[in-house]
Formats: C-alpha cells, structure tokens, sequence
C-alpha cells in the first residue's frame, strides 16, 4: 500500500488518461514494487504535487498489512486561503480487511470539511466527480498488481531487491 503514494515516488496507481486529464503535472504510476517506498512512518509528508505546489498529505496513522491514514490541511489554492479565509480538513483511509478464503478487500474513504461554504459548494460541484474519477481508477489500478503479487515478489523486496514489473492495462 506504501509503495503508491505521491508525487515524485509512485503515484497513486491511476490510469494515466486520469492523470494527463486531470494532473498534468504527474508523471505515471509505478509499474514495480520499490523496496525503499515500503515503509511510512506516521509524521511523513506524501506529496500530492510539485514540492512548490504545497499540496501535500501526511501520514495519521499506519499499521503494516492494515491501514494508511492520510490528512491534509494544505489541498487548497494559497489564493484562496488569503481571499476568503478558506481552510480544509482531507483525510484518505486505506484499508485492507481480511475475508475467508485467503482474500483481503480494500476499503479506500475519502472525508473532509471546508470552509466558507462557497469553497465547499465548489469542492462537491468540482472536486468531488473528478476525486471519484481518480479514486476509481486508483482502485483498479491497485487491484492488478495486488492480485499479480507473488511471495517471491515480496521477498524480493524484503531483500531490498526490484521486484518484476507488473502487467499494466493503465496506459
């Protein structure tokens, strides 16, 4: 789960129509598992943009193998904070619940607050269809390599190996 986390490591496993579309500025998803993303620490800054961008999460919470928390206070244009006082609260929980059978389901959920009402009012109008848009495509993109994995994969990165390249149809 670590290992897709941000700009500038390994994106967010999104279609790549998704991000030329939506976020230019983002480059593809990884198409491998990269031993030294595997491990976030509560307290480290994700990016979700350009470092000058200031668009960033931060880890709230991580269990290996569980759950990955992100929150962030800082998804809002600078002009807006200054023109209308405008503050958000975002996090993103990811987590993986155990099923019968050898399986695990992702649960991914998406909450915030914002404020004044007019920057909500265009969140929900704006933000919202085109996050669903690329929360959906993370999704499936997660999917292919988690159901391709293998333990030889992940002992490779253990090692601190590159694991293969996974097939991809996020082109």
């Amino acid at each position: 789960m670590a290992g897709a986390d941000g700009w500038g490591r390994g994106q967010w496993y999104t279609a790549r129509w998704v991000d030329r579309l939506l976020f230019p500025e983002n480059g593809p998803s990884v198409d491998h598992l990269v031993p030294e993303w595997q491990e976030l620490k509560v307290g480290d800054r994700v990016l979700d943009g350009a470092p000058q961008k200031k668009c960033a999460f931060v880890v709230a919470a991580v269990e290996p193998d569980r759950h990955l928390v992100l929150r962030s206070r800082e998804h809002l244009p600078p002009e807006w904070v200054d023109r209308f006082g405008a503050s958000i609260d975002w996090s993103w929980a990811f987590v993986l619940d155990r099923l019968p059978g050898d399986r695990t389901r992702l649960i991914f959920r998406s909450r915030f607050h914002l404020e004044p009402r007019g920057v909500e009012a265009f969140n929900v109008g704006v933000i919202i269809p085109a996050d669903f848009v690329k929360g959906r495509q993370m999704l499936r993109g997660v999917r292919e390599p988690a159901e391709s994995t293998t333990e030889a994969d992940l002992a490779m990165v253990a090692r601190g190996e590159r694991a293969r390249a996974f097939a991809s149809d996020r082109a």
